[in-house]
């Protein structure tokens, strides 16, 4: 199930819906981003995004993550519009029967929405603004899951 909405999220209440009457999940794993205030250098981030073109490719890799791993529920729920530090930007829920699998396909949709989801982010400070690019540490993240795919082929 995947989410891109203006609205805060409540990770508790989520976590309850996606889970309610499963008694064959034996491992949640959450990942929540927020703003971060870069030492007074964040004032407000603002993202972007082309609804159909996000939503599909939202939808596009969470099946990826469930044709990788065993997940009996996975959610993804993503903000877009204008934020301030410490408002909840990213909810990534996966569950399984066992923890490997729910935190595996945690980082793998995590590594995909730092790197490659269609969203576009402005940063705001005193100093100006400024367009926020995937860092180094990321791509080199995303890379890895290109090579297990490829060596499980």
């Amino acid at each position: 199930m995947i989410r891109v909405q203006r609205e805060d999220f409540d990770i508790g209440a989520e976590i309850a819906q996606l889970t309610r009457g499963r008694t064959d999940i034996g491992a949640i794993v959450t990942f929540t981003g927020t703003v971060r205030d870069q030492h007074g250098a964040v004032t407000e981030m603002t993202l972007e995004h082309y609804p159909a073109m996000t939503e599909t490719e939202l939808a596009r890799i969470e099946a990826e993550a469930h044709a990788r791993w065993p997940l009996q529920a996975s959610l993804i729920v993503h903000r877009y519009g204008a934020l301030k530090p410490g408002d909840n930007i990213v909810l990534v829920v996966t569950a399984s029967e066992h923890r490997d699998s729910a935190f595996e396909a945690s980082r793998f949709l995590m590594d995909y929405l730092k790197t490659s989801a269609p969203f576009w982010k402005r940063e705001r400070g005193p100093d100006g603004s400024r367009w926020v690019e995937a860092e180094a540490k990321d791509q080199t993240a995303r890379v890895r899951w290109n090579w297990r795919k490829h060596a499980a082929e």
